[in-house]
């Protein structure tokens, strides 16, 4: 027997799952030209091979890594063995065209389908169960440290020990440019963004490492021995490759009976960094402590703020100022970014001079008008709508709001020097 391993049968599987496979039906069509494809073509070929009695090590390995990948997707077990019975049938109809075999073989093949479908999906639920009852444990000895509740009795219970210290991370997740694909569920596709990160952590941290994230962010807790003060850059690294997208996180080290101050401080660092609009990465509370204290409210936030005031009805001097700083005072880099020439550059930044009797090419100026920036960007009020605020409970402005929590509406899930700034 001999499979047609050609352009034809794989066009002909491929349409079927779109048709008829509910899982490829939400994928978009650079998925299904892409990846499902591929795969598709590579399975023809393992089989071809097998039939041959040829080694194909190398292919079922890239098998199994693409089937790794189904699995931090979410795309269910059930789904995947279904269609790897239909192409099996569909290839095995290939394969035998013209020639007189026994419907019962065929029936073989449904029936095969039938019973690894069944088994596997009671399987399945079975093991989240067990894992659902263990996350519910973790999940509530999590919510206890944050809350500065006992958790000795919790811990003992789902087999975590409480850490002597923490390294308090809050984190913001950027959205997945799929989440604005009018084909697609964008929730869909933002929980199984959400599961990749989950299973970044837990490849790094294993169960150790607490946390209590939605597909917008959270609070993790990482035990202090766990990893060095460096590895934490790799981890929020990490953590973004597998998002896909950019992840910001503030980082407080706290005692395990102060993790409550801890979590509220890191969330407002966290929420400092957004709204200078730093790069993301991981920032720690020393790297910015200066910036953090003229944030805290009092007359002399309000007093940095009204520097700016004569630059309100001049928005292009302000934003050239705001470029300007980001970049170091790289004129060059300003012009190119802002698509004016260095001249224009150097004449807006006299006018600011001029307006505010601060000038920004003399360092006195300089740090004036920085700290005068970032007090203002909460002087102005907070980063989020207030509507947007309270229907996903992230909190209000910084020293009002508490720890950015996860919607109601989003998987919960416990799971294993001041940067550049975004000046476009």
């Amino acid at each position: 027997m001999t499979i047609p391993v050609d352009r034809g049968l794989t066009s002909t599987l491929v349409t079927h799952f779109v048709n008829n496979v509910a899982t490829c039906r939400t994928l978009p069509g650079d998925a299904i030209s892409g990846e499902v494809t591929s795969v598709t073509r590579m399975c023809l070929e393992i089989c071809a091979g097998l039939l041959d009695g040829r080694d194909e090590e190398a292919k079922l390995h890239r098998l199994a890594v693409a089937a790794s990948g189904w699995a931090r997707e979410g795309v269910p077990i059930d789904t995947i063995l279904h269609a790897l019975h239909e192409g099996f049938r569909i290839g095995f109809d290939a394969a035998c065209a013209g020639m007189s075999l026994p419907d019962e073989f065929r029936r073989l093949i449904a029936i095969s389908d039938v019973l690894c479908t069944t088994v596997t999906r009671a399987y399945i639920r079975e093991h989240r169960e067990i894992a659902g009852e263990h996350h519910t444990a973790v999940h509530t000895l999590t919510s206890a440290l944050l809350a500065g509740q006992p958790t000795i009795t919790m811990a003992r219970e789902c087999g975590i020990s409480v850490a002597e210290s923490y390294a308090v991370l809050a984190l913001s997740i950027g959205e997945h440019p799929d989440e604005h694909d009018a084909r697609l569920n964008s929730s869909v596709v933002a929980r199984r963004k959400l599961r990749r990160v989950q299973a970044a952590l837990a490849h790094r941290c294993g169960e150790q490492a607490l946390s209590l994230l939605s597909v917008d962010g959270g609070t993790l807790l990482i035990p202090a021995d766990l990893l060095a003060d460096d590895q934490l850059d790799g981890l929020v690294e990490a953590l973004s490759r597998a998002a896909r997208v950019d992840v910001t996180a503030a980082l407080v080290t706290s005692p395990a009976a102060e993790i409550p101050d801890a979590a509220q401080r890191a969330h407002e660092l966290l929420d400092m960094v957004e709204r200078l609009d730093c790069e993301p990465g991981l920032y720690r509370f020393g790297d910015l402590a200066l910036e953090y204290q003229l944030t805290r409210p009092g007359p002399g936030r309000a007093r940095l703020g009204e520097l700016l005031a004569p630059l309100d009805k001049h928005p292009e001097l302000y934003e050239t100022l705001r470029v300007h700083i980001a970049n170091n005072m790289n004129r060059q880099r300003t012009a190119r970014l802002l698509h004016i020439h260095t001249n224009t550059v150097d004449y807006r930044l006299r006018r600011v001079a001029q307006l505010t009797g601060l000038d920004p090419a003399q360092a006195s100026g300089l740090w004036q008008l920085r700290s005068a920036m970032i007090a203002r960007s909460f002087h102005t009020g907070p980063r989020v709508p207030a509507e947007q605020v309270a229907s996903t409970g992230l909190g209000g402005p910084v020293g009002t709001s508490g720890p950015r929590r996860a919607r109601a509406d989003v998987e919960v899930c416990p799971a294993p020097g001041l940067g550049g700034v975004r000046s476009a």
